[in-house]
């Protein structure tokens, strides 16, 4: 059997050989049970050494691609003949690239060009060269959690200690521990809530309520549950902020019914309208409250770090329960955020974001009232970095949306927040990374491709 290889010049012979000889196998140019050329003889054709050829035969063997017998040489395994691996050049054909987005309305996004890059990049260098090799705490860094819980009660109004706070990568990474700690409990969440929170939910098969909200936010549940996840001071998707009563009945409710209410407190920072309502956290001070926060509207998406408050009751058993745990949040970036709060960077950088934000909030709604028209209702603009555009009829969600990126924009859609109902009219619009003076050019994108259906 003459068999032809064709060297590539950019890898090993060897792997040339391999791969070349599996694609025969695959493609059944070789077929089950036919003898391959002897190690010496194929090395003499392709004019290397004998060594190469037998690391390719060997790693095909232990693939189990071809089987050896011994005195006899190398043989082709026999497989299943219906079964054959995509053609993934054809595959890779057909994929279509999305449409190239020149205007990001997306959700969760912050302005990545505002951030003071450089400050950060000083103390990441400060950290990359202090002693970084040992494991972090499992709970997460002394100084990181030391400066969480100066910022919470400054800015949140409600005091904690240390032992009582845990650093995780993510809202759903802390979601997932909570709800494996609890078990098999009955547990409930906003309709329309936040998808993420719900998936984790169903993939823990936690039997979920999903409590249907009206113009004051999360209503009560009248079903018995053990864990209630809401977000009271900002809605997710549709923005509202809950009053003062609603969260105190909230509290009662979860006193009467010993139930825990997940506070979700995701990007309260960002408030423009009336005062600082009082976290559910700070009224009970932490005794039915189990509070979330994180860093990715302050300071970056890509952190991934974010931190659970519990209530001292639940303290010794969620440690017991996760004894042997270990830290999944890198050491360095939390003494990097540490730092960075520590030297009052975080502070300053929130305020002006804060100021940015707005500006860009008061020129997306100015655009949309004057461009789009009055037509497009409004909803949930009083704090955070999106807004809910109820869209007139007949224009519906997958219609707009879909204009909207074949025209380089990007938004989001508000139908997969929602469980138990079909919602095709409305659309979600984030602020937070389109540059200021693109937001006017944009909305008239819009205008021009919605207006005329």
């Amino acid at each position: 059997m003459q068999i032809s290889i064709i060297f590539s010049q950019k890898q090993p012979k060897y792997l040339d050989i391999y791969e070349q000889l599996k694609t025969m196998i695959i493609k059944q140019t070789l077929t089950c049970d036919e003898k391959l050329p002897s190690k010496r003889d194929l090395a003499s054709h392709l004019n290397v050494s004998i060594h190469t050829v037998q690391e390719a035969y060997e790693q095909l063997a232990s693939e189990g691609y071809i089987y050896s017998i011994e005195r006899s040489g190398y043989y082709i395994s026999p497989y299943d003949l219906d079964w054959d691996i995509p053609n993934q050049k054809r595959a890779r054909e057909v994929i279509k690239h999305p449409p190239t987005i020149q205007y990001n309305f997306k959700n969760g996004q912050v302005d990545e060009n505002k951030f003071p890059l450089k400050e950060w990049l000083k103390l990441y260098r400060k950290h990359l060269i202090s002693d970084i090799v040992p494991n972090g705490q499992w709970q997460g860094e002394i100084a990181l959690r030391e400066q969480i819980a100066r910022y919470v009660e400054k800015s949140r109004g409600f005091s904690c200690d240390l032992d009582q706070i845990y650093v995780y990568s993510g809202t759903q990474h802390q979601l997932q521990e909570v709800c494996r700690f609890f078990g098999d409990v009955k547990v409930a969440i906003e309709e329309p809530g936040f998808k993420r929170a719900a998936s984790v939910f169903h993939q823990n098969q936690s039997v979920t309520c999903h409590i249907p909200i009206d113009e004051k936010g999360a209503t009560i549940p009248v079903e018995p549950c053990q864990l209630y996840y809401i977000t009271p001071a900002h809605q997710f998707p549709l923005g509202g902020v809950m009053p003062i009563e609603r969260r105190i009945a909230l509290l009662k409710w979860a006193t009467e019914t010993n139930a825990y209410i997940i506070e979700d407190d995701y990007d309260s920072e960002f408030r423009y309208k009336g005062n600082p309502i009082p976290p559910l956290a700070q009224i009970d001070q932490l005794q039915r409250v189990i509070y979330f926060g994180t860093f990715s509207k302050t300071i970056m998406p890509s952190v991934r770090i974010s931190y659970m408050i519990l209530p001292k009751s639940l303290i010794d058993k969620f440690n017991n329960y996760y004894k042997d745990q270990k830290t999944t949040v890198s050491k360095i970036d939390q003494l990097v955020i540490a730092d960075f709060m520590k030297t009052q960077l975080y502070p300053k950088h929130i305020a002006k974001m804060r100021t940015l934000y707005r500006r860009k909030r008061e020129k997306l709604i100015d655009s949309i009232q004057t461009i789009l028209g009055p037509q497009y209702e409004i909803i949930g603009d009083e704090a955070g970095l999106h807004i809910v555009l109820k869209l007139p009829n007949p224009l519906k969600e997958q219609d707009a949306i879909k204009l909207a990126n074949e025209n380089g924009i990007a938004i989001d859609p508000i139908s997969t927040s929602y469980q138990l109902q079909e919602i095709d009219n409305y659309v979600m619009i984030g602020y937070g990374a389109i540059p200021i003076e693109f937001i006017e050019e944009a909305i008239a994108i819009l205008a021009h491709q919605w207006n005329q259906r």
